[in-house]
Protein backbone atom coordinates (compact mmCIF):
# COMPACT_ATOMS: atom_id res chain seq x y z
CA UNK A 1 0.00 0.00 0.00
CA UNK A 2 1.30 3.45 -0.95
CA UNK A 3 0.05 6.05 1.51
CA UNK A 4 0.30 9.58 0.12
CA UNK A 5 0.37 12.64 2.43
CA UNK A 6 -0.34 16.16 1.20
CA UNK A 7 0.63 18.80 3.73
CA UNK A 8 1.67 22.44 4.14
CA UNK A 9 4.14 21.50 6.93
CA UNK A 10 7.74 22.31 6.02
CA UNK A 11 10.01 19.26 5.94
CA UNK A 12 13.77 19.03 6.48
CA UNK A 13 16.28 16.31 5.64
CA UNK A 14 18.98 15.25 8.10
CA UNK A 15 20.92 11.99 8.24
CA UNK A 16 18.65 10.46 5.57
CA UNK A 17 15.59 11.17 7.70
CA UNK A 18 12.68 13.52 7.08
CA UNK A 19 11.89 15.93 9.90
CA UNK A 20 8.92 18.18 10.58
CA UNK A 21 6.92 19.94 13.28
CA UNK A 22 6.96 17.44 16.15
CA UNK A 23 3.24 17.26 17.11
CA UNK A 24 2.34 16.66 13.45
CA UNK A 25 5.10 14.10 12.80
CA UNK A 26 4.40 12.17 16.02
CA UNK A 27 0.80 11.82 14.90
CA UNK A 28 1.79 10.78 11.37
CA UNK A 29 4.08 8.09 12.78
CA UNK A 30 0.96 6.47 14.26
CA UNK A 31 -0.78 6.61 10.87
CA UNK A 32 2.24 5.05 9.18
CA UNK A 33 2.93 2.21 11.61
CA UNK A 34 1.12 -0.35 9.41
CA UNK A 35 1.86 1.20 6.01
CA UNK A 36 4.18 -0.35 3.38
CA UNK A 37 5.31 2.78 1.52
CA UNK A 38 4.88 6.49 2.16
CA UNK A 39 4.93 9.35 -0.31
CA UNK A 40 4.99 12.90 1.10
CA UNK A 41 4.12 15.93 -1.03
CA UNK A 42 4.97 19.09 0.91
CA UNK A 43 7.26 22.16 1.06
CA UNK A 44 10.84 21.73 2.26
CA UNK A 45 13.34 23.89 4.12
CA UNK A 46 17.12 23.94 4.49
CA UNK A 47 17.06 25.62 7.88
CA UNK A 48 18.52 23.86 10.91
CA UNK A 49 16.50 21.33 12.89
CA UNK A 50 14.88 22.89 15.97
CA UNK A 51 13.77 21.53 19.34
CA UNK A 52 10.13 21.41 18.20
CA UNK A 53 10.85 19.06 15.28
CA UNK A 54 11.27 15.29 15.12
CA UNK A 55 11.79 12.65 12.39
CA UNK A 56 9.36 10.26 10.72
CA UNK A 57 9.85 6.64 11.76
CA UNK A 58 9.43 4.73 8.52
CA UNK A 59 11.92 2.96 6.28
CA UNK A 60 10.29 3.58 2.90
CA UNK A 61 9.55 7.29 2.44
CA UNK A 62 9.75 9.21 -0.81
CA UNK A 63 9.44 12.99 -0.83
CA UNK A 64 8.03 15.28 -3.53
CA UNK A 65 8.99 18.88 -2.89
CA UNK A 66 6.52 21.63 -3.73
CA UNK A 67 6.93 25.37 -3.13
CA UNK A 68 5.08 27.02 -0.26
CA UNK A 69 2.75 29.89 -1.07
CA UNK A 70 0.28 32.29 0.52
CA UNK A 71 -2.21 35.01 -0.30
CA UNK A 72 -1.16 37.53 2.36
CA UNK A 73 -0.16 40.33 -0.03
CA UNK A 74 -0.63 41.38 -3.65
CA UNK A 75 2.96 40.38 -4.42
CA UNK A 76 2.51 36.94 -2.83
CA UNK A 77 -0.77 36.41 -4.68
CA UNK A 78 1.00 37.07 -7.99
CA UNK A 79 3.85 34.70 -7.12
CA UNK A 80 1.37 32.06 -5.98
CA UNK A 81 -0.50 32.16 -9.28
CA UNK A 82 2.74 31.27 -11.09
CA UNK A 83 3.49 28.44 -8.65
CA UNK A 84 0.04 26.83 -8.66
CA UNK A 85 0.25 24.92 -11.98
CA UNK A 86 3.47 23.20 -10.85
CA UNK A 87 2.08 22.47 -7.38
CA UNK A 88 -1.19 21.09 -8.76
CA UNK A 89 0.66 18.88 -11.23
CA UNK A 90 2.87 17.40 -8.50
CA UNK A 91 -0.11 16.84 -6.21
CA UNK A 92 -2.05 15.18 -9.04
CA UNK A 93 0.96 13.00 -9.90
CA UNK A 94 1.32 11.95 -6.26
CA UNK A 95 -2.36 11.06 -6.07
CA UNK A 96 -2.28 9.04 -9.27
CA UNK A 97 0.45 6.74 -7.90
CA UNK A 98 -1.00 6.24 -4.42
CA UNK A 99 -3.45 3.74 -2.93
CA UNK A 100 -4.65 5.94 -0.06
CA UNK A 101 -4.76 9.76 -0.08
CA UNK A 102 -4.31 11.60 3.21
CA UNK A 103 -4.86 15.37 3.23
CA UNK A 104 -3.85 17.75 6.02
CA UNK A 105 -6.18 20.72 6.28
CA UNK A 106 -6.71 23.61 6.59
CA UNK A 107 -3.83 25.11 4.65
CA UNK A 108 -2.94 26.32 1.18
CA UNK A 109 -1.55 22.95 0.09
CA UNK A 110 -4.63 21.30 1.58
CA UNK A 111 -6.80 23.64 -0.48
CA UNK A 112 -5.21 22.54 -3.76
CA UNK A 113 -5.25 18.89 -2.66
CA UNK A 114 -8.99 19.21 -1.92
CA UNK A 115 -9.53 20.25 -5.54
CA UNK A 116 -7.22 17.61 -7.03
CA UNK A 117 -8.79 14.72 -5.07
CA UNK A 118 -12.07 15.32 -6.92
CA UNK A 119 -10.49 13.61 -9.95
CA UNK A 120 -9.84 10.40 -7.96
CA UNK A 121 -13.31 9.43 -6.72
CA UNK A 122 -12.51 5.71 -6.42
CA UNK A 123 -9.45 5.98 -4.18
CA UNK A 124 -9.81 5.73 -0.40
CA UNK A 125 -9.11 9.06 1.27
CA UNK A 126 -8.87 10.59 4.71
CA UNK A 127 -8.58 14.20 5.78
CA UNK A 128 -7.39 15.47 9.13
CA UNK A 129 -8.95 18.91 9.50
CA UNK A 130 -6.83 20.28 12.34
CA UNK A 131 -8.53 23.68 12.49
CA UNK A 132 -11.82 24.99 13.79
CA UNK A 133 -14.73 23.17 12.10
CA UNK A 134 -17.40 25.35 13.77
CA UNK A 135 -19.80 26.24 10.90
CA UNK A 136 -20.43 29.66 12.45
CA UNK A 137 -16.78 30.63 12.93
CA UNK A 138 -15.48 33.74 11.17
CA UNK A 139 -12.61 32.37 9.06
CA UNK A 140 -10.67 33.17 5.85
CA UNK A 141 -12.40 32.31 2.59
CA UNK A 142 -9.75 29.67 1.84
CA UNK A 143 -10.76 27.76 4.99
CA UNK A 144 -14.45 28.03 4.19
CA UNK A 145 -13.82 26.85 0.63
CA UNK A 146 -11.99 23.76 1.92
CA UNK A 147 -14.89 22.99 4.23
CA UNK A 148 -17.34 23.42 1.36
CA UNK A 149 -15.50 20.88 -0.82
CA UNK A 150 -14.89 18.38 1.98
CA UNK A 151 -18.49 18.15 3.14
CA UNK A 152 -19.85 17.94 -0.41
CA UNK A 153 -20.28 14.20 -0.97
CA UNK A 154 -20.75 14.65 -4.72
CA UNK A 155 -17.29 16.15 -5.28
CA UNK A 156 -15.63 14.39 -2.34
CA UNK A 157 -16.18 10.65 -2.51
CA UNK A 158 -14.81 7.69 -0.57
CA UNK A 159 -13.41 10.04 2.06
CA UNK A 160 -13.60 10.34 5.84
CA UNK A 161 -13.16 13.90 7.11
CA UNK A 162 -11.87 13.90 10.68
CA UNK A 163 -12.84 17.04 12.58
CA UNK A 164 -12.64 18.29 16.15
CA UNK A 165 -16.03 18.54 17.80
CA UNK A 166 -19.47 17.12 17.09
CA UNK A 167 -21.30 19.73 15.03
CA UNK A 168 -24.97 19.51 13.99
CA UNK A 169 -26.13 19.29 10.38
CA UNK A 170 -22.99 17.71 8.93
CA UNK A 171 -22.73 15.43 5.90
CA UNK A 172 -22.27 11.70 6.41
CA UNK A 173 -18.52 11.78 5.66
CA UNK A 174 -17.75 14.13 8.59
CA UNK A 175 -16.44 12.19 11.60
CA UNK A 176 -15.77 13.68 15.08
CA UNK A 177 -12.19 12.93 16.07
CA UNK A 178 -9.52 13.80 18.65
CA UNK A 179 -5.77 13.66 19.17
CA UNK A 180 -3.43 12.51 21.94
CA UNK A 181 0.11 13.06 23.24
CA UNK A 182 0.58 10.68 26.16
CA UNK A 183 0.27 6.95 26.82
CA UNK A 184 -2.02 5.24 29.30
CA UNK A 185 1.20 3.88 30.85
CA UNK A 186 1.95 7.41 32.10
CA UNK A 187 -1.30 7.75 34.05
CA UNK A 188 -0.12 5.93 37.22
CA UNK A 189 2.80 8.40 37.48
CA UNK A 190 0.50 11.39 37.93
CA UNK A 191 -0.05 12.57 41.48
CA UNK A 192 -2.73 14.83 42.90
CA UNK A 193 -1.72 18.47 42.69
CA UNK A 194 -1.15 20.60 45.74
CA UNK A 195 -2.54 24.08 45.21
CA UNK A 196 -0.24 25.84 47.64
CA UNK A 197 1.59 28.91 46.37
CA UNK A 198 3.21 30.01 44.31
CA UNK A 199 0.73 28.89 41.66
CA UNK A 200 2.14 28.43 38.15
CA UNK A 201 0.28 29.26 34.95
CA UNK A 202 1.64 27.82 31.68
CA UNK A 203 1.31 29.26 28.20
CA UNK A 204 2.37 26.62 25.65
CA UNK A 205 2.46 27.22 21.90
CA UNK A 206 3.89 29.26 19.08
CA UNK A 207 4.32 32.89 20.03
CA UNK A 208 2.18 34.32 17.25
CA UNK A 209 -0.46 37.03 17.33
CA UNK A 210 -3.37 34.61 16.83
CA UNK A 211 -2.49 32.69 20.01
CA UNK A 212 -2.53 35.99 21.93
CA UNK A 213 0.36 35.31 24.33
CA UNK A 214 0.42 39.03 25.26
CA UNK A 215 -3.19 38.76 26.43
CA UNK A 216 -2.14 35.86 28.66
CA UNK A 217 0.66 38.00 30.14
CA UNK A 218 -1.72 40.92 30.76
CA UNK A 219 -4.20 38.60 32.43
CA UNK A 220 -1.54 37.35 34.85
CA UNK A 221 -0.36 40.93 35.41
CA UNK A 222 -3.86 42.05 36.41
CA UNK A 223 -4.37 38.93 38.50
CA UNK A 224 -1.18 39.61 40.46
CA UNK A 225 -2.28 43.19 41.13
CA UNK A 226 -5.61 41.98 42.47
CA UNK A 227 -4.05 39.27 44.62
CA UNK A 228 -1.58 41.77 46.10
CA UNK A 229 -4.52 43.37 47.89
CA UNK A 230 -5.42 40.07 49.58
CA UNK A 231 -3.51 38.28 52.33
CA UNK A 232 -5.27 34.93 51.85
CA UNK A 233 -4.44 34.09 48.24
CA UNK A 234 -1.08 32.69 47.05
CA UNK A 235 1.51 34.25 44.75
CA UNK A 236 1.28 33.54 41.01
CA UNK A 237 3.83 33.19 38.24
CA UNK A 238 3.73 32.38 34.54
CA UNK A 239 5.97 30.21 32.36
CA UNK A 240 5.92 30.60 28.57
CA UNK A 241 6.92 27.58 26.51
CA UNK A 242 7.40 28.35 22.84
CA UNK A 243 9.00 30.74 20.42
CA UNK A 244 7.95 32.91 17.51
CA UNK A 245 7.67 36.43 16.09
CA UNK A 246 5.84 37.79 19.16
CA UNK A 247 8.63 36.95 21.59
CA UNK A 248 10.48 40.28 21.32
CA UNK A 249 7.22 42.16 21.85
CA UNK A 250 6.47 40.03 24.91
CA UNK A 251 9.94 40.48 26.40
CA UNK A 252 9.71 44.25 25.88
CA UNK A 253 6.34 44.35 27.66
CA UNK A 254 7.65 42.23 30.54
CA UNK A 255 10.70 44.50 30.97
CA UNK A 256 8.70 47.73 30.76
CA UNK A 257 6.18 46.57 33.36
CA UNK A 258 8.75 45.00 35.70
CA UNK A 259 7.37 41.49 35.38
CA UNK A 260 10.67 39.60 35.10
CA UNK A 261 10.07 37.84 38.40
CA UNK A 262 6.55 36.86 37.36
CA UNK A 263 6.83 35.88 33.68
CA UNK A 264 9.55 33.37 32.75
CA UNK A 265 10.43 32.53 29.14
CA UNK A 266 11.31 28.86 28.68
CA UNK A 267 11.61 28.84 24.89
CA UNK A 268 10.93 25.84 22.66
CA UNK A 269 11.22 22.57 24.57
CA UNK A 270 10.83 18.86 23.85
CA UNK A 271 7.69 16.97 24.84
CA UNK A 272 9.54 15.37 27.77
CA UNK A 273 10.48 18.81 29.10
CA UNK A 274 6.92 20.03 28.57
CA UNK A 275 5.69 17.00 30.49
CA UNK A 276 7.81 18.06 33.48
CA UNK A 277 6.37 21.56 33.20
CA UNK A 278 2.80 20.25 33.20
CA UNK A 279 3.49 18.08 36.24
CA UNK A 280 4.72 21.06 38.27
CA UNK A 281 2.20 23.66 37.04
CA UNK A 282 -1.31 24.32 38.28
CA UNK A 283 -3.00 26.04 35.32
CA UNK A 284 -2.65 26.09 31.54
CA UNK A 285 -3.85 29.22 29.78
CA UNK A 286 -4.68 29.77 26.10
CA UNK A 287 -6.54 32.97 25.09
CA UNK A 288 -6.30 32.03 21.40
CA UNK A 289 -8.50 33.51 18.68
CA UNK A 290 -8.88 30.21 16.83
CA UNK A 291 -8.10 26.57 17.56
CA UNK A 292 -8.91 23.09 16.38
CA UNK A 293 -8.10 20.70 19.21
CA UNK A 294 -5.79 22.80 21.43
CA UNK A 295 -3.11 20.31 22.45
CA UNK A 296 -1.70 22.61 25.11
CA UNK A 297 -5.01 22.44 26.99
CA UNK A 298 -5.49 18.69 26.60
CA UNK A 299 -1.87 17.98 27.57
CA UNK A 300 -2.03 20.20 30.63
CA UNK A 301 -5.35 18.67 31.68
CA UNK A 302 -3.80 15.19 31.36
CA UNK A 303 -1.52 16.13 34.27
CA UNK A 304 -4.20 17.90 36.29
CA UNK A 305 -3.63 21.50 35.17
CA UNK A 306 -6.83 23.56 35.29
CA UNK A 307 -7.48 24.98 31.78
CA UNK A 308 -8.26 28.65 31.10
CA UNK A 309 -9.22 29.39 27.50
CA UNK A 310 -11.35 31.34 25.07
CA UNK A 311 -14.64 29.94 23.81
CA UNK A 312 -13.56 28.83 20.33
CA UNK A 313 -14.00 25.58 18.38
CA UNK A 314 -14.59 22.60 20.71
CA UNK A 315 -12.98 24.29 23.74
CA UNK A 316 -16.30 24.84 25.62
CA UNK A 317 -17.01 21.12 25.30
CA UNK A 318 -13.47 20.23 26.45
CA UNK A 319 -13.97 22.37 29.57
CA UNK A 320 -17.52 21.03 30.10
CA UNK A 321 -18.83 24.55 29.58
CA UNK A 322 -16.89 25.92 32.55
CA UNK A 323 -17.28 23.02 34.99
CA UNK A 324 -13.72 21.70 34.61
CA UNK A 325 -11.97 24.96 33.72
CA UNK A 326 -12.47 28.67 33.18
CA UNK A 327 -13.90 30.00 29.92
CA UNK A 328 -12.64 33.52 29.29
CA UNK A 329 -15.30 36.21 28.96
CA UNK A 330 -14.52 37.32 25.42
CA UNK A 331 -15.09 35.37 22.23
CA UNK A 332 -12.86 35.28 19.18
CA UNK A 333 -15.49 37.43 17.48
CA UNK A 334 -17.05 40.58 18.85
CA UNK A 335 -14.61 41.38 21.64
CA UNK A 336 -15.39 44.32 23.93
CA UNK A 337 -12.62 46.87 23.44
CA UNK A 338 -11.88 50.29 24.91
CA UNK A 339 -10.56 53.26 22.91
CA UNK A 340 -7.05 51.86 22.99
CA UNK A 341 -8.19 48.54 21.58
CA UNK A 342 -7.90 46.80 24.95
CA UNK A 343 -10.44 44.27 26.29
CA UNK A 344 -10.13 45.71 29.81
CA UNK A 345 -13.70 45.07 30.95
CA UNK A 346 -13.63 41.45 29.86
CA UNK A 347 -10.21 41.01 31.44
CA UNK A 348 -11.45 42.36 34.76
CA UNK A 349 -14.28 39.83 34.69
CA UNK A 350 -11.80 37.05 33.97
CA UNK A 351 -9.51 38.16 36.81
CA UNK A 352 -12.46 38.10 39.21
CA UNK A 353 -13.36 34.54 38.13
CA UNK A 354 -9.78 33.30 38.47
CA UNK A 355 -9.12 35.00 41.81
CA UNK A 356 -12.36 33.59 43.19
CA UNK A 357 -11.20 30.10 42.20
CA UNK A 358 -7.76 30.64 43.75
CA UNK A 359 -9.43 31.34 47.08
CA UNK A 360 -11.17 27.94 47.03
CA UNK A 361 -8.76 25.04 47.54
CA UNK A 362 -11.43 22.36 47.31
CA UNK A 363 -12.84 23.71 44.04
CA UNK A 364 -9.36 23.85 42.50
CA UNK A 365 -8.74 20.23 43.48
CA UNK A 366 -12.12 19.19 42.06
CA UNK A 367 -11.51 20.98 38.77
CA UNK A 368 -8.02 19.52 38.53
CA UNK A 369 -9.29 15.97 39.04
CA UNK A 370 -12.14 16.48 36.57
CA UNK A 371 -9.75 17.87 33.96
CA UNK A 372 -7.38 14.95 34.50
CA UNK A 373 -10.14 12.35 34.31
CA UNK A 374 -11.47 13.80 31.05
CA UNK A 375 -8.12 14.17 29.27
CA UNK A 376 -6.83 10.76 30.30
CA UNK A 377 -9.56 9.17 28.16
CA UNK A 378 -7.61 10.28 25.09
CA UNK A 379 -4.41 8.25 25.20
CA UNK A 380 -2.02 7.32 22.40
CA UNK A 381 -3.36 3.76 22.52
CA UNK A 382 -6.93 4.93 21.93
CA UNK A 383 -5.74 7.34 19.25
CA UNK A 384 -3.84 4.63 17.38
CA UNK A 385 -6.88 2.36 17.50
CA UNK A 386 -9.10 5.13 16.10
CA UNK A 387 -6.63 5.76 13.26
CA UNK A 388 -6.55 2.04 12.44
CA UNK A 389 -10.34 2.00 12.26
CA UNK A 390 -10.31 4.93 9.82
CA UNK A 391 -7.90 3.09 7.53
CA UNK A 392 -9.85 -0.18 7.74
CA UNK A 393 -13.15 1.57 7.05
CA UNK A 394 -11.80 3.39 3.99
CA UNK A 395 -10.15 0.31 2.59
CA UNK A 396 -13.18 -1.92 3.13
CA UNK A 397 -15.29 0.55 1.17
CA UNK A 398 -12.82 0.44 -1.71
CA UNK A 399 -12.76 -3.35 -1.73
CA UNK A 400 -16.56 -3.50 -1.62
CA UNK A 401 -16.87 -0.98 -4.45
CA UNK A 402 -14.41 -2.86 -6.66
CA UNK A 403 -15.62 -6.32 -5.57
CA UNK A 404 -12.15 -7.38 -4.48
CA UNK A 405 -11.07 -9.80 -1.80
CA UNK A 406 -9.06 -8.23 1.02
CA UNK A 407 -6.61 -11.13 0.96
CA UNK A 408 -5.96 -11.00 -2.78
CA UNK A 409 -3.08 -8.98 -4.32
CA UNK A 410 -5.65 -6.65 -5.85
CA UNK A 411 -7.31 -6.23 -2.47
CA UNK A 412 -4.03 -5.36 -0.82
CA UNK A 413 -3.33 -2.88 -3.60
CA UNK A 414 -6.68 -1.26 -2.77
CA UNK A 415 -5.36 -0.56 0.67
CA UNK A 416 -5.17 -3.68 2.84
CA UNK A 417 -2.16 -4.97 4.63
CA UNK A 418 -2.01 -8.28 6.46
CA UNK A 419 -0.58 -6.63 9.58
CA UNK A 420 -3.58 -4.35 9.89
CA UNK A 421 -5.99 -7.26 9.55
CA UNK A 422 -4.12 -9.29 12.16
CA UNK A 423 -4.21 -6.38 14.62
CA UNK A 424 -7.96 -6.01 14.07
CA UNK A 425 -8.59 -9.71 14.62
CA UNK A 426 -6.91 -9.54 18.04
CA UNK A 427 -9.36 -6.96 19.38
Amino acid sequence: MIFAIFSHVEHKIKANQYWGYAPYVREMNLWLSKIDKVKITAPSSKRNITAVECPYRHEKISFEEIPAFNFLSAKNILHSLFKMPVICFRIWRGMSKADHLHLRCPGNIGLLACICQIFFPGKPKSVKYAGNWDPNANQPWTYNFQKLILRNTFFTRNMQVLVYGNWPGQSKNIKPFFTASFSEREIPEIKEKSFQGPLTFLFVGNLVEGKRPLEAVKLIQELKKKLARSLETPEVQMEIYGDGPERMKLEKYVNEHELKEVVIFKGSRSLDELKEGYQKAHFVILPSRSEGWPKALAEGMFFGCIPIATQVSCVPWMLNYGKRGILLSDHANGQKLNRSGERTEDRRQDVVKISKLLADQEEMKRMSEDAKKWSQQYTLEKFEKAIREVLLHSNKETVANEKLSPGSPAGRQAGFRDGVKREKSKE
